[in-house]
């Protein structure tokens, strides 16, 4: 898959012994590294769509410790050489990814495999409650071709 310009995807290690496991899900000494103003979890649970939003400002790092989510991204911005183009990724447990995403790509996810998936993000800006960097289209927008269904085959 191609992907829209500036976003990026990392494999991570899930690193197994005697007592569990461990996954590093961002360390200042990797090249992927912004860094982050803070870090925040959400949940979303089966057949919802938490979509459509795009920052202005921040690029987002999602990583998905828990159940599997569907993150799908859109290039809007008129001047990058991906406008237009979808991305979709499948992140979490069975495949432990750290995903960025640039400002004004819209982005939105779903739980997958009918259970909840947890999403943790480091953004690189802090957000601001009187002025949120968040500019948001509702999940069905047609401005934005895709479908959210499930595709059987």
């Amino acid at each position: 898959m191609e992907l829209i310009k500036d976003v990026l995807i990392k494999q991570l290690k899930i690193i197994p012994d005697d007592r569990g496991y461990l996954m590093e899900m961002m360390r200042k000494d990797w090249p992927e590294f912004m860094g982050f103003a803070q870090s925040y979890m959400t949940a979303c649970y089966p057949s919802v769509y938490k979509a459509w939003h795009y920052h202005k400002k921040q690029f987002d790092n999602f990583v998905c410790p828990w159940g599997m989510a569907k993150v799908v991204l859109f290039d809007p911005r008129p001047d990058s050489p991906t406008k237009g183009k979808v991305n979709v990724f499948h992140i979490g447990q069975l495949n432990p990814t750290l995903l960025r995403i640039p400002p004004l790509v819209y982005h939105g996810f779903t739980a997958e495999a009918g259970q909840p998936a947890l999403i943790v993000n480091y953004p690189t800006e802090l957000y601001n409650y009187q002025e949120p960097d968040e500019y948001r289209l509702p999940y069905n927008d047609p401005s934005i071709p895709y479908d959210w269904e499930v595709k059987h085959g």
